[in-house]
């Protein structure tokens, strides 16, 4: 068993924990904001992790819903953690995020490209293959989702290999 704090760290060791708890724990994850108020606000999503469409560099990718609450409150404060975990074992990434939707242009990815990426995000995070990416694009685009995109700059927690 290990206790690490590591920054800067989007080794390929680090990716692999993460992907083995996102995989253990079906892609659910704590997303922490800081709300208005200052408080911490946490939520349960799905997440994985996918390679920055700008810099290509690995990061915790996930889906949110154009408006929701978490958007506005990164809006406002991009700081963000996300807790994967799966019984004992967990490794949290705490970061800056950066948000890509029809609400949030990003200058290295054309609009065309989101909902690429938006299927991606939902492999990644343990959505496997969709029954119909079709009647999934329309969603997403209808929802006006958005992907938010946290590097793992600082990656921490209490992780060990689970033999087999």
């Amino acid at each position: 068993m290990t206790q690490a704090s590591q920054s800067g760290t989007g080794t390929d060791e680090t990716v692999a924990r993460i992907e083995d708890l996102a995989a253990a724990s079906g892609g659910l994850v704590v997303l922490n904001t800081i709300a208005p108020s200052g408080e911490p606000h946490s939520s349960v999503v799905n997440a994985g992790v996918l390679r920055h469409p700008g810099t290509g560099e690995p990061v915790v990718a996930l889906v949110a819903l154009g408006g929701s609450r978490k958007l506005r409150h990164l809006a406002r404060d991009p700081r963000a953690v996300v807790v994967f975990r799966d019984g004992r074992r967990w490794t949290a990434v705490r970061g800056t995020t950066t948000v890509v939707g029809p609400d949030h242009p990003h200058p290295a990815v054309a609009p065309e490209a989101l909902p690429g990426l938006l299927r991606d995000a939902y492999r990644a995070a343990g959505g496997g293959e969709h029954p119909d990416w079709d009647e999934y694009d329309r969603t997403m685009a209808e929802s006006r989702r958005a992907l938010v995109l946290l590097p793992l700059d600082h990656v921490y927690g209490n992780y060990w290999p689970v033999q087999s």
